[in-house]
C-alpha cells in the first residue's frame, strides 16, 4: 500500500516533482521519496511496507533487464500462486516484482488473473510507452490530469494540484457533491482532473475496459459456496508481514469479518454518547479479541475535519470519515493493516428501504429513486440522472439499483475508507469487495438477498452461528454523527439543515463559496 506519482510532462523539475510526491508521504511513511527519471518521464513512490519489508522491494521497481520500471499501489493477494503457475522465480518476496514480471511476459492479459486491489504505472524505457491500470472495483484510487503537454497520474488529488495549481473548480462536480455527497462518473472537484476508471487499463492514454459487472439474472449461490467465497476473501486479506486488525462496530458485517479473521485486535469509534460501544464490546467478548473503543469528542471534530480536508484538497463525503480517521490513528499503534466491512450492504441489499422499493417496482422512475436516495426538498434530478445513467440500461429497477450501489455508490465508500486509513499510514482491506464474490452475487434476485423479508438473510443464515444471536438479529443502524453537536453554527458553517451546513463547512474549508439552496442526498 503506497502513494504513486508519474508524469511525462516536460518542464517539471525534480524538486517540483518531489514536492508533489511529499504531499502523499502519509501513504508511505516507511520508505518515502522513491524516485526515477528518464527524460521527461518521472516516477515517484512512497512505500508503506506490508509484504516483504526488505528495502529490496522499494519502488520505483526495475525489471531484471532494466527495460521496464513500475510504481504500484495495492496488494496482489494471489501473487505467490501466480508465480508458481507461470514459473517465475522471484528475487524478492513482493507482489510488485510478480506484477512486473507477469506484464513483461503476458501484457494486459494478466490483469484478469489478479486477485486484489491495485493501481500502477509501468514505463517502457526504450519506447517511452506507458501502461496504467486500476483494479476492477476501484478499491485503490488513481487520479489523472491530461493536457497537450502530457499526463500526470497520482494516488491523491493533492499531488496533482501541487503540479497544476491553477486547476479550476468544476461547478457540476460541486452540484454532485451537494446532491449525492460525492463525485460520480469519474469527476473530481476540479476541471481536468479525473478518476482513472476502475476495471480499465490505458496504453499511452488509450483507455480499454478489462472488467465489467456481469449483467442479466443469475441463480443464487448455495450456502456452502457463499461460505467458501467469503472465507477465501478474508483469508487472502490476512496475507501480510505486519499485524492485521479489524474494525468491529458490533454490526453484522464487521462482526462476520472479525469472526472469520480471528485476529487479536478489534476497534470501534464514536462520540461520547452516540456510539455502538456496547454492541461492539459484546461482539469482542464473544470473539475474544483485545478491543479498544476510540472516543471522538464534539470539540475535536471540526479541527480533525479541517486537517483531513487540507491534506486531501477535496471535501469529505460523510461526517463519519472523521471518526474513521481518528480511530485509525489509534489502530496504527498496533496494526498496519485493518479489515473493514464495506460492500456487504451493496452486495446483499442491506439498504432495505431503497432495495425493497426497487424490487417491488415494474418500471424505472428517476424521481422515486431520488426521493429514496436523497433527503430534503426537491432533488437535483439532472445530477442524479447523470450519476445513474450508466446503469439504466440494465432493465428492471432492482437490477439498476443493484448495479448503481455495487459500482457507483460503493466507489464512494471505498474512497472514504482509503482516505481515512492512508492518512494514518494504515492499509484498509475489504473482503466483501472481492471481485469473485461481487461477480457471483450480480443478478441474484432480491428474494434471496432479503428472504422472507429479512435484511441480508444469507449472511445471517450462513455465518450467524459465529456470533451472538443479539448481534445477528439487531436492527441495522448507520454510523451516527450528530452534526448539530459537532459542527459550529454560523460563520463558515452556514445555515439550513445539518447536511447543508456539513457541505458548507467542507467547501468553506477549501476556500470555496457555498450555495445552500440545492438539496442534498443521503
Amino acid at each position: 500500500m503506497c502513494g504513486i506519482l508519474f508524469t511525462n510532462r516536460p518542464g517539471i523539475e525534480r524538486e517540483e516533482f518531489l514536492a508533489a510526491l511529499a504531499t502523499m508521504q502519509h501513504r508511505g511513511p516507511d520508505s518515502p521519496g522513491g524516485y526515477a527519471r528518464l527524460g521527461d518521464s518521472q516516477l515517484g513512490h512512497n512505500r508503506l511496507s506490508v509484504v516483504d519489508l526488505n528495502p529490496r522491494s522499494d519502488q520505483p521497481f526495475w525489471s531484471r533487464d532494466r527495460r521496464h520500471v513500475i510504481v504500484f499501489n495495492g496488494e496482489i493477494y494471489n501473487y505467490r500462486e501466480l508465480a508458481r503457475a507461470h514459473g517465475i522465480v522471484l528475487r524478492t518476496g513482493s507482489d510488485t516484482e510478480l506484477l512486473l514480471e507477469l506484464w513483461q511476459r503476458h501484457g494486459q492479459k494478466m490483469l484478469g488473473w489478479l486477485y486484489g486491489m491495485f493501481a500502477f504505472v509501468i514505463l517502457d524505457t526504450v519506447t517511452g510507452e506507458t501502461f496504467v491500470a486500476r483494479d476492477r472495483l476501484g478499491v485503490k484510487p488513481l487520479y489523472v490530469h491530461e493536457s497537450d503537454e502530457g499526463v500526470i497520474v497520482a494516488s491523491e488529488l493533492a499531488a496533482i494540484l501541487q503540479l497544476v495549481p491553477d486547476a479550476a473548480v468544476d461547478a457540476f462536480a460541486v452540484r454532485q457533491y451537494r446532491a449525492m455527497r460525492g463525485f460520480f462518473g469519474g469527476r473530481t472537484l476540479y476541471q481536468g482532473i479525473e478518476m482513472f476508471p476502475a476495471g480499465c487499463f490505458a496504453r499511452n492514454g488509450k483507455i480499454t475496459r478489462f472488467w465489467s459487472l456481469p449483467e442479466g439474472p443469475q441463480a443464487p449461490p448455495e450456502d456452502d459456496e457463499l461460505d467458501a467465497l467469503l472465507r477465501s476473501a478474508v483469508d487472502y486479506r490476512l496475507i501480510a508481514d505486519v499485524p492485521v486488525g479489524s474494525y468491529l462496530s458490533g454490526g453484522l458485517d464487521s462482526s462476520i469479518i472479525a469472526a472469520l479473521a480471528q485476529r487479536s485486535h478489534t476497534w470501534v469509534t464514536g462520540l461520547p454518547d452516540e456510539n455502538e460501544f456496547l454492541w461492539a464490546a459484546q461482539a469482542a467478548r464473544h470473539l475474544g479479541t483485545e478491543h479498544r473503543a476510540i472516543v471522538v469528542t464534539p470539540g475535536r471534530f471540526p479541527e480533525t475535519a479541517r486537517e483531513m480536508i487540507a491534506a486531501r484538497r477535496e471535501p469529505l463525503a460523510v461526517p463519519n470519515e472523521v471518526l474513521l480517521f481518528e480511530m485509525t490513528r489509534a489502530v496504527k499503534t498496533k496494526n498496519t493493516v485493518v479489515l473493514s466491512g464495506e460492500g456487504a450492504d451493496e452486495l446483499f441489499a442491506g439498504y432495505d428501504r431503497i432495495f425493497r422499493w426497487a424490487g417491488e417496482s415494474r418500471a424505472w422512475d428517476l424521481r422515486e429513486f431520488a426521493r429514496r436516495y436523497c433527503y430534503g426538498g426537491e432533488p437535483d434530478l439532472e445530477v442524479v440522472e447523470d450519476a445513474v445513467a450508466p446503469f439504466v440500461g440494465r432493465g428492471e429497477p432492482f437490477a439498476i439499483v443493484s448495479a448503481f450501489f455495487q459500482i457507483a455508490h460503493l466507489h464512494g465508500l471505498l474512497r472514504r475508507l482509503d482516505n481515512a486509513t492512508m492518512l494514518c499510514g494504515v492499509e484498509g482491506r475489504v473482503p466483501f469487495v472481492d471481485h469473485r464474490l461481487v461477480e457471483r452475487l450480480a443478478g441474484v434476485p432480491l428474494d434471496y438477498k432479503m428472504a422472507a423479508g429479512v435484511v441480508k438473510a444469507p449472511l445471517k443464515r450462513v455465518f450467524g452461528h459465529l456470533l451472538p444471536p443479539a448481534i445477528v438479529n439487531r436492527p441495522k443502524v448507520g454510523f451516527p454523527v450528530n452534526l448539530d453537536r459537532v459542527l459550529p453554527r454560523g460563520g463558515s458553517a452556514g445555515t439550513g439543515t445539518a447536511m447543508d451546513r456539513w457541505f458548507d463547512f467542507n467547501l468553506s474549508a477549501l476556500g470555496l463559496e457555498t450555495d445552500p439552496v440545492i438539496p442534498a442526498c443521503t
